[in-house]
């Protein structure tokens, strides 16, 4: 069954997306996304990004949709991939490439360039988001300044991170808390 989510900036504003109703895939929520890219505003137009644990691509696609030049969503789900290659071809979104691995599979690989802007949204309750974090920054998968976006569950602190990363900002909404960090 596919539940659909609607894409709040950008040329494809208003455009909806299809994603797999799975358990455990939660997009991030509308106003959650809008406050990430206000505060990424001067961030997103010609950038690389990552798009790890990319589930429903709310965040890969809208990031295409500001103007980021390369996106790069992984997600492991093979049926989620689906949907966002279909995403893709609807938008005609030729600058993002879908690669359906497992994440941790694919940062060991380490054959991409290095990304401006990554997005970070793993399954909630696996530990799964410091981990990642360090594997950014241990596989050299980051630019000088890139800008890291963390959601995790609410309650759980990132305090064990990168220690060349600062954080920005954190907020939190509903069940979720989340954070945007900058690598020194």
């Amino acid at each position: 069954m596919a539940s659909k989510l609607r894409i709040i900036g950008g040329q494809w504003r208003s455009r909806q997306l299809l994603f797999e109703d799975a358990p455990g895939l939660r997009p991030t929520p509308a106003r959650v996304r809008e406050t990430l890219f206000n505060w990424l505003q001067y961030d997103v137009i010609g950038s690389r990004c990552l798009d790890l644990y990319a589930g429903s691509g709310a965040l890969g696609v809208e990031a295409a949709s500001r103007g980021a030049a390369y996106v790069v969503q992984v997600e492991h789900n093979a049926q989620a991939c689906r949907f966002l290659k279909g995403n893709c071809d609807k938008l005609e979104a030729g600058q993002i490439r879908v690669v359906q691995r497992d994440v941790f599979r694919f940062l060991a690989g380490g054959d991409e360039e290095s990304f401006d802007l990554a997005f970070l949204d793993p399954p909630f309750g696996q530990g799964l988001a410091q981990q990642t974090c360090f594997w950014l920054e241990d596989k050299s998968w980051l630019a000088e300044r890139a800008k890291i976006y963390v959601e995790v569950e609410k309650g759980l602190a990132l305090n064990d991170i990168p220690d060349n990363w600062r954080r920005l900002k954190h907020k939190s909404a509903g069940d979720v808390d989340y954070y945007l960090f900058e690598r020194g």
